[in-house]
């Protein structure tokens, strides 16, 4: 039987057995870090993106989009510091050969934070505390470092001069094109550029199902401002009154629990330095609680000294509290003009934008880059939606409507009634042209409810003996499973305004 609060390998169960995700090429006996999403992962996901777009693109005036290719210029990577800085350390045992991820041993063994450690210190580190393989107990040869990145050859001669990388990130493919997108698009300062796509990233240890992976996707937007004016964010009213768990770098330093701060607070007493990183930080938080998400399962937390990025003025994480502790869900840095810099001294290309009223060129900071996996917040989703229910004795996965990867199940009250089974069908053909519905027509009625129930499924229409006199049918709410009697001619505004949340 489920439990209630699923660990990660339980949740990675139940998405393999409803169809959401899949270990890629499990026949074969799988392949570590690669996942494949099924029928209802693919509609899930989907769904995901298709809410961040139109939140964070569509809906707004000050952002656009781009699609950038997965194989770039591999110029772009020297120019970004992938090629000569983009790693993590790397141990090997001396006796079984298993490798790891020197600051994940020090993080178990130590119960500390390893991010952004220093090469040295890890060093130091492993040899204090005589850290072992976790396989067999054996002794760890010395860290090394080893680049992230996926190679490849682009043409059909492996070259140097032909090397190319797999994109390790989606940031660079917007800095390439930041001055065709600003010129195409006629911005001005302020305003983003949005991307969403795959990203490869060759991990030592892929774990934690979906959380760590070789092979995902990223949706992240850099936000450039004037360099003059990075406290001038004209939507910052809109979020002052806005509260996020906190837990600053004074906080981590002393050894104090995370506190519950408005936006204006954080302003006020400078915990967050700007007002543009201030207000992306409560814009992303509220995004996932529009969406379903619990506040409480979420906090803000900032680099400390020495984990932040060589290119970052600032750095906050969008936690998540996961079954296997607060993790990363989404990093939101202050860039400042470090990657446009790069890329014009590298290319020789002028990426500077013209003030009209100043009269001036100037280099665009980037004051904010909210920057998110796709699968993190996939899981973010389903642990938040994932109940079990003891009165129904099944697990009722209470999805947002706008992610539920099917919007109605639609049934006949019983499969060997034939008037019934083709009504049913005539419905269920015209709520599909609308919605992602599904028909079913197997065993039990309370057992379809189930089923649908486990998957997300909002509502059902249940098509019964009464529909076949007044043409009405039963509609389900899967959250609190009350039923009510609706009009077929009726049905689908009915439904439009329950998944608005307007029922």
């Amino acid at each position: 039987m489920p439990k209630p609060n699923p660990t990660i390998e339980q949740m990675a169960a139940f998405c393999k057995r409803k169809g959401f995700v899949y270990p890629s090429s499990e026949i074969y006996g799988g392949i570590a870090g690669f996942y494949d999403f099924g029928h209802l992962g693919v509609e899930l996901k989907n769904n995901i993106k298709r809410e961040w777009w139109k939140t964070f693109v569509q809906q707004r005036d000050d952002v656009v989009g781009i699609d950038g290719s997965i194989i770039t210029s591999p110029m772009v990577w020297k120019a970004s510091g992938h090629i000569d800085g983009f790693s993590d350390v790397l141990v090997d045992c001396k006796k079984c050969g298993s490798r790891f991820r020197a600051d994940t041993l020090i993080e178990e063994k130590l119960k500390i934070s390893a991010a952004g450690m220093p090469f040295e210190d890890i060093s130091k580190e492993m040899a204090r505390h005589k850290i072992k393989c976790q396989k067999c107990g054996g002794d760890l040869g010395e860290p090394k470092r080893f680049n992230l990145m996926f190679s490849t050859h682009i043409g059909p001669i492996e070259a140097e001069s032909s090397k190319s990388f797999l994109r390790p990130e989606t940031a660079q493919i917007i800095f390439a094109n930041f001055r065709l997108v600003q010129e195409n698009a006629r911005l001005k300062l302020p305003f983003g550029i949005a991307q969403i796509g795959k990203a490869f990233r060759n991990e030592i240890s892929p774990r934690d199902f979906l959380f760590r992976m070789r092979e995902f996707e990223q949706m992240e937007i850099e936000y450039f401002v004037h360099p003059e004016k990075q406290e001038e964010c004209p939507y910052i009213n809109e979020s002052l009154d806005y509260g996020l768990n906190v837990y600053s770098e004074e906080m981590q330093k002393q050894n104090k629990n995370m506190q519950k701060i408005s936006i204006k607070e954080c302003l006020n007493k400078k915990i967050i330095k700007t007002t543009w990183h201030a207000y992306w930080l409560a814009q992303m938080h509220e995004w996932f609680v529009s969406l379903g998400a619990s506040p409480e399962h979420f906090r803000i937390r900032q680099h400390v000294k020495g984990e932040l990025s060589h290119y970052a003025l600032d750095t906050w994480d969008l936690e998540y509290e996961f079954p296997f502790g607060w993790k990363e869900l989404q990093g939101l840095s202050n860039r400042a003009d470090f990657d446009l810099k790069q890329h014009m001294e590298h290319s020789k290309s002028d990426l500077t934008v013209f003030d009209e009223e100043t009269k001036k060129k100037v280099l665009p900071h980037v004051i904010c880059e909210p920057s998110q996996g796709v699968e993190r917040a996939f899981l973010v989703f389903m642990f938040d939606a994932y109940e079990y229910d003891k009165k129904r004795d099944n697990v009722v996965l209470k999805l947002h409507p706008k992610l539920a990867p099917i919007k109605v199940g639609v049934f006949p009250l019983v499969s060997n009634k034939e008037e019934l089974v083709k009504k049913a069908k005539e419905i269920y053909c015209q709520l599909v042209k609308e919605w992602a519905c599904a028909f079913d027509v197997s065993g039990s009625i309370g057992r379809r409810y189930s089923r649908q129930d486990e998957i997300g499924t909002p509502l059902c229409a249940t098509i019964d003996f009464q529909t076949l006199e007044d043409s009405t049918v039963t509609l389900r709410d899967r959250n609190t499973t009350q039923q009510i009697r609706v009009k077929i001619s009726e049905l689908n505004n009915v439904i439009a305004r329950f998944l608005n949340g307007k029922n």
